[in-house]
């Protein structure tokens, strides 16, 4: 414990956004976090609890007061060695999680919690700096070949931890760079890319191969999912020449609104949008790309999706941003003795949204309109809950102007076609079926091959995914070892 009365002398200190104004107009990453300082005071809140609920309350189970206390001592070197036992990857976890450990933190039940993202992301930052990321290649090998199908940070984290193990990794995704959604999903403004490819430089040093632009099964004709291709690999070819196969696909079939008009000019999903300017942002020429400039934008979702669809629109000039959420407005403070250590539900404001949007709570969208092909607008009905059902609220109905829709509704399940190919046996709601138990942890019904990550659970946070990522290796390791070394 650093400081024993630290929690009652020191203050949260939130880390900083550059001013509106100015990061508006690029795609760079715009929050100043906490010198060494800071992040020493900040770290001398931690309590250092007998029960610790923030490890829990994260899915890789971070041992957050150890880290914490070594900071405040002044040992970074050892507290990024601690955070890298449980977590491979906290430079992306530290800028794009929504932090439930600090939901759980002890000091939240009455106060504010420790400001463990901020202390996170400075220990790896200062890490990459220090030069104290180094390749860990094994030191035996045990020539058995794993094919980990999606570079996203369940396959990234998979992979890192079967080559660290001795095997002979070769990851496969479909898209022309490896990272899977946090390389199109996420924009540059919340993460920069190079955060990814310093990792893959430090995964390839341990063995690591990557091969992009490869279809693993096929997407069924016309589908909307991000597919930048150039050849295509049978599951029959993949079980042939591989000793496991582990799938970490993400949930990438976007959830849909079929009412009257969606098939107009100017209705796209939120993942058409985003991986366009991403890779345009990387350099890339590219045709037919979705622009937001000089047009009247709506983004139908309130998540994570929809904000960054808001901040995208805004650094390329739209006109104005409306974001609607089909639930009720919540609480903008939730009820801590309710809910901790939980995550609550509470109104989030993001930083885009402070750069400039409109938001609109209990609004359902009855009708896309439009003239010659081409949106105009939308029509909206006002909701409410009754009786656990939203139902609309008569009297309410309204039009809005809209050159640009953007669909963020979130995912509902993988392509089910690619689960198809394998032969896989899918849950109540089309993610790949495979139990989570620790002997025998995340094998499918197929001989050989295992799933892990969104494919398996469903849309869901990164740091859930290298959680899954982690326990999958260890599940394969077994499996081709008959015993493993890897962390659960």
């Amino acid at each position: 414990m650093g400081k024993v009365t630290g929690f009652m002398e020191f203050e949260r200190l939130e880390e900083g956004y550059k001013p509106v104004p100015e990061r508006v107009k690029h795609y760079k990453e715009f929050v100043i976090g906490l010198t060494a300082e800071q992040s020493k005071i900040q770290a001398a809140r931690c309590m250092d609890c007998g029960t610790p609920f923030c490890n829990n309350g994260c899915p890789v189970n971070n041992i957050i007061p150890d880290f914490n206390n070594l900071v405040f001592d002044g040992d970074w070197q050892n507290a990024i060695t601690v955070l890298h036992s449980t977590n491979n990857f906290p430079e992306f976890t530290g800028r794009i999680c929504p932090a439930p450990c600090e939901a759980a933190c002890t000091l939240n039940v009455n106060d504010d919690a420790v400001g463990i993202k901020s202390i996170e992301h400075a220990i790896i930052d200062r890490a990459w700096n220090e030069g104290w990321v180094k390749p860990q290649p094994p030191r035996h090998k045990t020539g058995k070949k794993v094919a980990v199908v999606g570079s996203g940070p369940a396959g990234m984290a998979a992979a890192q931890q079967l080559a660290r193990a001795g095997h002979d990794v070769t990851v496969f995704e479909k898209n022309d760079r490896v990272g899977g959604l946090l390389r199109y999903g996420i924009p540059d403004f919340k993460m920069e890319k190079s955060h990814i490819d310093r990792r893959v430089e430090q995964m390839q040093a341990e063995g690591v191969t990557f091969r992009t632009g490869v279809m693993v099964g096929q997407l069924p004709e016309g589908s909307k999912v991000t597919n930048w291709a150039k050849e295509t690999i049978s599951p029959e070819q993949l079980r042939s020449e591989f000793d496991a196969v582990l799938l970490c696909g993400g949930a990438e079939q976007s959830r849909d609104l079929p009412v009257p008009g969606r098939d107009l000019d100017g209705v796209h999903f939120a993942m058409e949008f985003l991986p366009m300017q991403n890779k345009v942002n990387a350099g890339d020429k590219l045709k037919g790309q979705i622009r937001a400039d000089g047009k009247h934008v709506i983004v139908i979702g309130g998540g994570d999706t929809g904000s960054d669809c808001v901040g995208t629109s805004n650094r390329h000039g739209a006109v104005s941003v409306t974001q609607f959420e089909v639930m009720p407005q919540p609480p903008e403070q939730e009820n801590k003795p309710m809910v901790w250590p939980y995550w609550p539900l509470k109104l989030r404001t993001s930083s885009s949204h402070e750069e400039g949007c409109q938001r609109e709570f209990a609004v359902s969208t009855k009708e896309f309109i439009g003239k010659n092909g081409k949106l105009t607008g939308l029509k909206t009905v006002h909701v409410e809950m009754k009786d656990g059902k939203l139902v609309e609220i008569p009297g309410t109905e309204k039009e809005y102007q809209a050159d640009l829709v953007l669909l963020a509704m979130g995912f509902v399940s993988p392509v089910a076609s690619v689960l198809d190919t394998f032969g896989i046996d899918k849950d109540g709601r089309g993610n790949a079926r495979a139990s989570t138990e620790f002997t025998g942890g995340y094998v499918t019904n197929v001989n050989k091959v295992f799933a892990a990550g969104d494919i398996r659970r469903g849309q869901s946070l990164v740091v859930w995914a290298i959680r899954e990522g982690r326990q999958a290796a260890r599940a394969v390791d077994e499996f081709l070892m008959g015993h493993s070394d890897l962390p659960r």
